[in-house]
């Protein structure tokens, strides 16, 4: 592919005695980076591979600078390539900035624009995003996987009860994880043919999930052991834990525990205008897993199985005031307090 480039005509000074902003907008395959001056003038424009070599081979070229550039798939290990380099690396959660994520005219030339006028004018306006670690990502990564395969078996077992039910049959057993083909014992020879590679494919999932969960035991007794300190908590469990440490990684961070509530999307979203201040839904902002495996920790907690507690006890006072739909705000409400707690 032709490369794109394009140098102003009038630099103030030699590039390599100013103090740069480069803006870099990610692609798939190739990116584009805009270089800025101290006075806000272009200096160069261009398209580069996303790619380690190409990406080494440019910036570690530049002077040291700072590089703003979108949170997205390839953000992590570039950011850290980028710091290694000895470069100040802001990443830019472009969800929160309208003048890029609601352009009407998205361009990726633009964008790289965007986001180094921005980041030479005031990072904060980027809304930095702080990347976790190789090794905590890696390891997050085994969470990830589960998760999938979780979801994927979830889908299968629904299908197969609904091809049964169509044909005016029933699966015995509710349990996913025991479904496999002598659940189709009682079925009529037909549906039993149809359904039999469905089931088999179901059974292997959970033997896979199965051994995703030996292994993050493993790890988290290995690794991490903080994890058995939150455990201590009555409704949490190696998942909830494991997956809470990997995603905040560095606690120090926040400067309350009450924090925590907001990174994770737990409190209910702002509209403060003049006299009006309506009641709005949390913002679910943040690590969507972790805030689903905190919903379903308070479920576990505030549910009939549930161990009394303060928790529990305080979560079941708040759903007695009834109200519409009083019962789910108890739930993250406590979903909440939960992260707070650990």
């Amino acid at each position: 592919m032709k490369k794109v480039s394009t140098v102003a005509t009038k630099p103030s000074r030699n590039i390599s005695q100013q103090k740069l902003t480069i803006g870099l907008d990610l692609g798939d395959r190739n990116s584009w980076y805009c270089v800025v001056d101290e006075s806000g003038q272009i200096q160069s424009e261009q398209r580069v591979r996303t790619n380690a070599k190409a990406l080494q081979e440019v910036f570690g070229a530049m002077p040291r600078s700072r590089i703003a550039l979108e949170i997205g798939t390839h953000s992590p290990w570039i950011s850290r390539l980028l710091s290694e380099l000895g470069h100040e690396v802001i990443v830019a959660n472009a969800r929160k900035v309208r003048l890029i994520g609601e352009s009407r005219k998205k361009d990726d030339r633009l964008d790289a624009q965007s986001l180094a006028r921005l980041a030479r004018i005031d990072p904060e306006l980027l809304y930095p995003v702080k990347h976790r670690s190789a090794q905590a990502q890696a390891d997050l990564t085994m969470i990830r996987a589960r998760a999938v395969l979780v979801r994927a078996r979830t889908a299968l077992v629904n299908t197969a009860r609904n091809l049964a039910k169509s044909s005016g049959e029933r699966l015995r057993g509710c349990n996913v994880r025991n479904m496999n083909p002598e659940k189709a014992d009682t079925l009529s020879p037909e549906l039993q043919a149809a359904l039999e590679p469905l089931l088999d494919g179901i059974e292997s999932l959970s033997e896979r999930i199965a051994e995703y969960n030996d292994r993050i035991e493993a790890l988290a007794q290995d690794s991490y052991p903080q994890v058995a300190l939150l455990k201590q908590i009555k409704g949490v469990g190696t998942l909830i834990a494991l997956t809470f440490v990997l995603t905040l990684e560095d606690p120090h961070r926040f400067r309350k525990s009450r924090d925590v509530g907001s990174y994770l999307g737990l409190q209910p979203a702002r509209r403060n205008s003049g006299q009006s201040e309506p009641q709005l839904h949390i913002s679910k902002e943040g690590d969507p897993y972790l805030r689903t495996l905190l919903v379903q920790g308070a479920q576990h907690i505030l549910g009939p199985f549930g161990i009394d507690c303060d928790l529990r006890r305080w979560g079941l006072k708040l759903a007695e005031r009834g109200g519409r739909s009083g019962k789910k705000r108890a739930i993250i409400a406590t979903a909440r307090k939960l992260a707070v707690l650990l």
